[in-house]
């Protein structure tokens, strides 16, 4: 198969010749800001959280093996914050002994309890991962007595149990931009708005910051009183970001994240596949389009705009496409459009028993414990980024002209890097069974420099059997199953890695890519 590309000078109409889409040596015009650290992070349900951590009589090693191999990629780990819809529904008991005590009412959600409390021991579960930073969210929805009494109440114990050393940011409130209109039971009434909103969170938030001044006055000394915010589900909503924003909702200037949420589409929306909805560039591009707009009309800040929650499919995904290794390619192509377009962090969504989650921390009835296909797709993006403690890397997007194939360009410390090529064509496991599995070859031209000489390009592969397969995952070779070392990497003896391609005289490189599959070239100068 011959690509058929929108580079200027690899426009191909009806003609079968080569053609190697141009690289620059240093970032191009549309390449991004420099990455934040910790850009592949992680965002898990209030409600499931002890499930992800454990606490400190026994903490879940394996979800912090998951975390550990992230940060040896990235540089440094993922930040985790600890919220969602149940962070609204949480209310604290002084006297409860156990962590949470949740009540489904599967009327409202199937997925997680709707009713929740949490006793003082639920703390305890942020003491199990050593070196990782936490985003803890107050509830902001519970506007009465018991709201008031749940939010004086946790204050103390959150930033006790975090310090200096372990607080990333907080958090109030879960997509307050649907409490009027949440299908779950609106909790604002209709007349409420921006207005009503930003007086809300500046109240609530001054009295955050009195109790955190009087029980853990070193987070005020040292700077680290800031806020993920407004953290809204998105565009369409009965509140809008802008509006909000000029309203004053940074009046204290404590918001060091403007926040927003994300998915592609609904569990249960018709016309929702695999292809069509999920390994899908075109999708992604028009997903992040209205963020990329609101980012940019806040660019005037200087505050970074995150994703502090998303991930593929509302309603915490949908089987055989949320959980299959389509959805690890889907992850790769949305994360490094994000990062190459001005998203400064992501945040993918995770909780016990859900479709997308890039595992399940405990063996439940449901769901067996173990590393799913999304995550291969996070470690991918991790080693795309690479190291962004020590170096400035920055994302450019090459845009190839297909709904179905994209590839990016890393550079770092102004130099290119690494090139990923993401091939979303869909290939199902049953095809394996018809014929050879197709593929397309890329080309790149990659510039020669003034002291620079590229000596070589290694590969690593992101592959599986097919986009719908949930096992048989690896990266560059390796596995992370629980099964193998509890989610450590192993090395595969029987699946290739270590490949060289040659580089031309003109400086020319060349990948065949397989169609449900993704590849980094590493360049060695």
């Amino acid at each position: 198969m011959i690509p058929l590309y929108t580079i200027s000078t690899c426009v191909l109409f009806m003609k079968l010749a080569f053609c190697a889409i141009p690289l620059s040596f240093t970032p191009p015009q549309n390449a991004s800001q420099p990455i934040l650290k910790s850009f592949v992070s992680f965002s898990i349900e209030f409600s499931s959280f002890p499930d992800f951590a454990g606490n400190s009589s026994s903490p879940n090693t394996f979800s912090y093996n998951l975390l550990t191999n992230l940060q040896q990629l990235q540089g440094s780990y993922p930040i985790i914050r600890v919220g969602g819809n149940t962070q609204d529904y949480a209310t604290f008991n002084a006297t409860q002994t156990q962590a949470v005590i949740g009540t489904f009412n599967f009327s409202r959600s199937a997925d997680y309890p709707t009713t929740i409390t949490i006793g003082p021991s639920y703390f305890d579960s942020y003491s199990t991962w050593p070196n990782v930073t936490f985003l803890h969210g107050f509830n902001l929805a519970n506007n009465g007595t018991l709201g008031y009494d749940t939010l004086v109440g946790t204050v103390p114990l959150v930033c006790k149990a975090l310090d200096t050393s372990k607080l990333a940011y907080f958090q109030l409130g879960n997509e307050p931009d649907l409490y009027k209109t949440s299908s779950q039971g609106p909790v604002r009434p209709s007349w409420w708005n921006e207005t009503d909103y930003v007086d809300e969170w500046l109240n609530k938030t001054r009295l955050i910051r009195q109790i955190v001044q009087q029980d853990c006055p070193d987070v005020i000394s040292q700077g680290k009183f800031e806020f993920y915010a407004p953290s809204f589900g998105g565009t369409g909503n009965s509140l809008n970001l802008l509006t909000t924003w000029n309203a004053g909702l940074d009046t204290d200037n404590d918001i060091a994240c403007i926040d927003s949420h994300n998915y592609i589409g609904g569990a249960t929306q018709p016309g929702v596949t695999l292809q069509g909805t999920l390994m899908n560039h075109t999708s992604t591009v028009l997903s992040v389009s209205h963020h990329l707009n609101e980012s940019r009309l806040l660019s005037g800040t200087g505050i970074p705009y995150i994703l502090g929650e998303t991930n593929s499919l509302y309603n915490e995904g949908a089987p055989g496409l949320s959980n299959s290794f389509g959805a690890a390619l889907w992850g790769v192509d949305f994360n490094l459009y994000c990062a190459a377009t001005g998203i400064r962090r992501t945040h993918m969504h995770q909780g016990t028993n859900y479709r997308y989650a890039s595992w399940q921390p405990t063996q439940t009835v449901n769901e067996t414990l173990g590393t799913k296909a999304p995550y291969y797709g996070n470690i991918m993006v991790a080693a795309f980024l690479g190291d962004l403690t020590t170096s400035n890397v920055s994302i450019a997007d090459i845009e190839l002209g297909s709904i179905y194939q994209n590839a990016y360009a890393a550079y770092v410390d102004g130099r290119l890097e690494r090139i990923a090529v993401v091939q979303m064509n869909e290939y199902n496991t049953t095809h394996g069974t018809t014929g050879t599995r197709p593929g397309e070859t890329f080309s790149f031209q990659v510039p020669a420099a003034a002291g620079a000489t590229l000596r070589g390009v290694s590969v690593q592969r992101l592959i599986a059997n097919g986009s719908d397969a949930i096992t048989g995952i690896t990266f560059d070779g390796i596995s992370y199953n629980y099964e193998l070392e509890q989610g450590k990497p192993v090395v595969l003896s029987n699946v290739t890695r270590g490949e060289v391609l040659q580089v031309a005289q003109n400086g020319a490189v060349s990948v065949d890519v397989p169609w449900s599959s993704a590849a980094i070239l590493n360049l060695q100068w």
